[in-house]
């Protein structure tokens, strides 16, 4: 099965026409292999969005593509240390995957196991503490977890 013949079905895989996966892996450094062309496509040809690799994984299957979890395990961290993916660890042991790499945070809900931004300007962090002799903070990742209000 060549790249070009797989067709995807899931509604929030659909492709933008002018989508070029192998354009995008080339921009970031990455040779565009079969597994990350098809991840690829998936990842970033139908806009913003927010998974994990077991979800990235259950979409590939109902594509049609024979691809092994820890294939996608690898793949995500590849496009993640390209700058391509940010992730994102909502506990110790779930991770997501943003295809916004920027600087934003984000809500949890925990019951329904989904991750989305928070709206801008999101949160506001007045006072921080003085880093480390010798390091700089390089980023600040904010997680607001949620549940629903019971009845």
């Amino acid at each position: 099965m060549t790249v070009a013949a797989v067709t995807l079905r899931t509604p929030v895989a659909r492709l933008a026409p002018a989508f070029d996966c192998a354009d995008l892996l080339r921009r970031h450094g990455l040779r565009p292999t079969r597994q990350r062309l098809l991840l690829g496509r998936l990842l970033f040809g139908g806009g913003g969005r927010h998974l994990t690799a077991e979800m990235l994984h259950a979409e590939a299957v109902a594509n049609d593509m024979a691809i092994s979890l820890a294939t996608v395990y690898n793949t995500l961290h590849q496009f993640t240390r390209a700058g391509m993916l940010r992730q994102i660890g909502v506990d110790g042991s779930k991770s997501f995957f943003d295809t916004n790499p920027g600087c934003h945070h984000h809500f949890f809900v925990a019951g329904e196991n989904r991750l989305f931004d928070t709206p801008s300007p999101g949160v506001v962090v007045e006072k921080m503490p003085a880093p480390l002799s010798g390091y700089e903070i390089a980023s600040i990742d904010v997680v607001i977890h949620l549940r629903r209000k019971a009845v």
